[in-house]
């Protein structure tokens, strides 16, 4: 439990008691206005986007006190800025994306209108993880904005810096009623995920999305659950290596590995391991010449994930496999929470670094001779989050993409695409369900509710044609040309 939750006895009791008041308030405040207007909408996330410029700072050193270190820039760029980024295209793009949907209907139903409106669906739920703490909890709230919900946030207790931060600057220009922000762990956690929301967005392991899952059902809530997996990167033999080595840099190390679409394992060409690790090696010293002090590359969150880590290398180890620690000044990193990024060879399924995701800067490398087999293999296993091919070629891409199933799939590219305002982000299987990111991240947190209208005058009703009893000349016309 948090130390900002767990000061008494009865604490426990009291947030509880506290969640379920919040969800009333917000409940009761969205019935008293259920449809707010576009403007209204982008005045809120203009609110939301000041507080982000506002607050950059407090918000990118809470996040690095969390880890121990965190690279400033890293939060600024992959965080900050693509929520304001984020912001920008909903404010754009709402107006048009409330108004009704025009719909066919049949003539056996003439005359008559039918069309699709967006509601809100009214109070969203969010629970964001510990490793973009701010990016997984305002990203969804954006959205959720946007369709014109209200939302409570649950922060990871691992983040209690940028919880605390979060929750003052959002009190600032949200009522509480409208946004609320929720830290700590244990029984609180629990609850929240238990609360009665219009919808509710989880993003975490899969073992905990299925508990969160467990929880929903019990009042009907549906979800939407971002999990991980083992997201591959698969290299064709024409592919330049070197251009390799730095895209694949830049996917695994961002935030040291601990990134839900970081490249999990690689396949690369029968041969090619000795010349991918040279270029590794380079771009690794070019990014990080030094690596302890550095503040540019990020600790392991905690104790638990770093010796997760660990144990996954003693495992690998015991089992047979290559460990190429890219350390080239030899030092020392265990007082400091890091650890260097890492290639390992000789790898089987057997191992623990083969079953479980990573979340961390160490990277598998397994050789393949015919591309089949590795797609084989990598069907073989649960649906990733992403999957990231390598190719001069596109018709060959096309035909990777065809045979294979991810969350996401990538061409000559890693991790970029969780920035992408216009794309669904979302997994697949126990990668995950639902999208949200895009319009559809508009469209997954409204009610796109059906809507038909006949016409008042009697004479305009045309069901009348075909009611009992069923011997009209209309039921013989409606056999001879329909049912056939």
């Amino acid at each position: 439990m948090n130390s900002q939750t767990k000061t008494t006895a009865m604490t426990p009791h009291v947030d509880v008691k506290r969640l379920h008041d919040l969800l009333e308030q917000q409940k009761a405040a969205y019935q008293r206005h259920p449809v707010p207007s576009a403007k209204e909408r982008i005045e809120r996330l203009a609110r939301l986007k000041n507080i982000l410029v506002k607050y950059q700072d407090q918000f990118a050193n809470a996040i690095s006190q969390d880890y121990g270190n965190r690279a400033i820039m890293e939060t600024k760029i992959g965080e900050v800025l693509t929520c304001l980024e984020h912001i920008k295209y909903y404010s754009k793009n709402l107006t048009e994306w409330m108004k009704p949907s025009k719909r066919h209907i049949s003539m056996l139903h003439q005359p008559a209108k039918g069309w699709v409106q967006y509601q809100p669906l009214g109070v969203i739920g969010i629970i964001a993880p510990w490793n973009y703490p701010l990016l997984l909890s305002v990203g969804p709230l954006i959205c959720a904005i946007a369709a014109g919900n209200h939302a409570m946030i649950k922060i990871s207790s691992a983040s209690s810096q940028f919880g605390a931060v979060l929750e003052n600057t959002l009190a600032e220009v949200f009522p509480q009623e409208l946004v609320s922000v929720i830290n700590g762990g244990g029984a609180i956690s629990d609850a929240f995920s238990h609360l009665a929301f219009d919808k509710l967005i989880f993003t975490g392991s899969t073992s905990v999305g299925k508990t969160v899952m467990a929880a929903a059902s019990q009042n009907l809530v549906p979800v939407i659950l971002e999990l991980g997996g083992k997201s591959p990167a698969l290299v064709h033999s024409a592919m330049n290596i070197r251009d390799v080595a730095q895209r694949i840099a830049v996917g695994k190390l961002w935030n040291a590995g601990q990134t839900c679409v970081a490249p999990d394992y690689m396949f690369l060409p029968k041969g090619k391991t000795a010349e991918f690790t040279k270029h590794y090696n380079d771009f690794v010293n070019t990014m990080y010449p030094t690596l302890r002090d550095n503040k540019d590359y990020t600790s392991i969150v905690n104790d638990k994930q770093y010796n997760r880590l660990q144990g996954y290398l003693e495992d690998a180890r015991d089992q047979g496999a290559t460990i190429v620690e890219l350390n080239s000044k030899k030092e020392s990193l265990t007082e400091v929470r890091k650890i260097a990024p890492t290639l390992l060879t000789g790898v089987t399924t057997e191992m623990e670094i083969m079953k479980n995701e990573i979340f961390g800067p160490i990277l598998p490398i397994l050789e393949y001779e015919h591309i089949e087999d590795a797609l084989q293999f990598i069907n073989s296993r649960p649906r990733p989050l992403a999957f990231y091919y390598f190719d001069i070629d596109m018709a060959r891409a096309d035909y990777v993409a065809g045979r294979t199933h991810s969350g996401h799939f990538g061409i000559n590219q890693t991790l970029t695409h969780v920035a992408q305002d216009d794309l669904p982000f979302g997994g697949i299987g126990a990668s995950g369900m639902g999208k949200y990111h895009g319009k559809e991240g508009f469209f997954s947190f409204s009610n796109e509710r059906s809507v038909m209208s006949n016409p008042v005058n009697p004479k305009l009703y045309s069901l009348k044609f075909i009611l009992p009893p069923y011997n009209k000349p209309t039921h013989k016309l409606l056999l001879k040309t329909l049912f056939r």
